[in-house]
């Protein structure tokens, strides 16, 4: 269906621009639905005389042209719907609010804007931001459809309002897309002040307009190809299976998420892109890596791309018993306090070459500091810990103590509600220092000392 499409454009225009529209992606039922919105301008000025006629009339004849073109394609995946400012009251005076959606999106809607597109007679002024603002309410809710606006127009705002504002909120909103805009025989001087409006084709003549109307729907109707290059420390395309999500630059919104893929050629697996949106990005590596904005260009092969250079951390705790609990050590960016991974022991995870602070929740807790290497296995090990036994006659209140040389280490509380508790705890040296719930005297405080293997059980008694 959409190598159809371009066939009749290709047969329309007659410019080997739309023979050369890459197709990346077949349409099916469940694609989105791209809704395209013409802005025109019928102000006065548009009975100006250019090549052949009036700018109204040779808008008139392309772009009954387009839509009988469009019309012709089965089962299309887009809409159209007209909004047309500077036609209901005559300038002077000037009246600002002139602008109306004259067909409402619907699926066989071609016909009635074509015959509205026929009627048109200019007479009034130029609202142009008024317009675009308008415009945002002429899109329906819709879950899967993309917004575009093609505003079509031979002279700048005439309303002492902002166009670029106006459509600055659309995009910001996630209303539309960043719009089109097809200039119509404008002072050069002028064309600059539509930059920030949307994407500025100037229509020098009748054959310029002819091709950028062509140009514009085919990029409204069309993905194209992308490919995400996760770099690593030889330059080379090689990093992947990483999450990637892709945002909306204007509107924050997002737009792609899926897993980094390889192809069968050991290659960035080939996306599709909308080239009609700035992209950002974001590449969960631990920690993440951002991918610039960028835009997506039509009809060619886009490439992005992030430094992911990766080395790996392997933990390790030789001796350690199946039944014990894993042990996790939290991951963070030296002197920073936030937690980038939490890491079990007996596992491998891929980090960003350079330096972490690890805090390995032991008893006692046990504190690294290590650098990964680009391509390389960083093994740390930890010794397996000695499972203690500490037996009370009764319920109290109690802490343990490492001991190392002259300094004493608080590992933990005991359990003040239980009698017999079990703790995996490090090799070395420790006290207990307990009191009773009923007593009420702090002569009646026990210490004990006791050491801890790995690997073995110990049991803790107080007389």
């Amino acid at each position: 269906m959409r190598l159809s499409f371009f066939i009749l454009l290709a047969l329309f225009f007659n410019s080997a621009i739309f023979c050369q529209a890459r197709l990346t992606k077949e349409i099916s039922d469940a694609d989105e639905v791209s809704r395209i919105l013409f802005v025109l301008d019928a102000s006065n000025s548009m009975y100006g005389r250019w090549e052949n006629g009036t700018k109204m009339e040779i808008a008139q004849r392309l772009m009954s042209e387009l839509i009988d073109s469009l019309s012709r394609i089965q089962n299309p995946n887009f809409e159209l719907g007209l909004r047309v400012y500077g036609h209901q009251k005559p300038v002077p005076p000037q009246d600002c609010n002139d602008t109306k959606l004259e067909v409402p999106f619907s699926p066989r809607n071609l016909t009635k804007i074509k015959r509205k597109i026929r009627e048109l007679r200019p007479m009034g002024t130029t609202p142009i931001a008024r317009s675009i603002l308008s415009a945002g309410s002429d899109f329906p809710k819709c879950e899967n459809c993309r917004n575009i606006i093609i505003l079509i127009t031979d002279g700048v705002e005439a309303c002492d309002e902002d166009p670029c504002a106006a459509s600055n909120i659309l995009q910001k909103k996630g209303i539309t897309l960043k719009p089109f805009v097809i200039g119509i025989g404008l002072d050069p001087k002028l064309i600059k002040s539509f930059d920030c409006v949307g994407t500025y084709y100037d229509a020098k003549d009748e054959a310029t307009f002819k091709e950028a109307l062509g140009v514009i729907v085919t990029q409204v109707l069309d993905n194209t190809s992308a490919q995400i290059n996760l770099i690593d420390k030889k330059g080379l395309a090689s990093e992947s299976n990483l999450p990637i999500i892709l945002k909306n630059t204007k509107s924050n919104l997002i737009e792609e998420t899926f897993i980094h893929t390889l192809n069968y050629r050991n290659l960035p697996d080939t996306i599709t892109l909308d080239p009609l949106v700035q992209y950002k990005g974001m590449v969960y590596s631990i920690p993440p890596v951002s991918i610039d904005s960028t835009y997506i260009f039509a009809g060619k092969h886009n490439q992005l791309g992030a430094p992911v250079i990766l080395g790996r951390l392997k933990l390790s705790m030789p001796g350690s018993k199946p039944a014990q609990q894993k042990v996790q050590a939290l991951i963070r960016l030296p002197g920073s306090s936030e937690i980038l991974n939490v890491q079990s022991f007996s596992s491998t995870n891929k980090y960003l070459a350079g330096f972490y602070e690890l805090d390995i929740l032991t008893l006692p807790r046990i504190s690294e500091k290590i650098r990964i290497i680009a391509g390389q296995l960083q093994d740390l090990s930890i010794p397996a810990p000695g499972d203690v036994t500490i037996q009370l006659k009764t319920n109290g209140y109690g802490a343990i103590f490492e001991i190392i040389g002259e300094k004493i280490k608080w590992v933990t509380n005991l359990d003040d509600q239980q009698t017999r508790q079990r703790y995996a705890i490090q090799p070395g040296s420790y006290m207990l220092v307990f009191r009773s719930r009923s007593s009420k005297q702090t002569s009646y405080s026990k210490t004990q000392k006791f050491n801890v293997s790995s690997g073995t059980s110990t049991l803790v008694r107080l007389p």
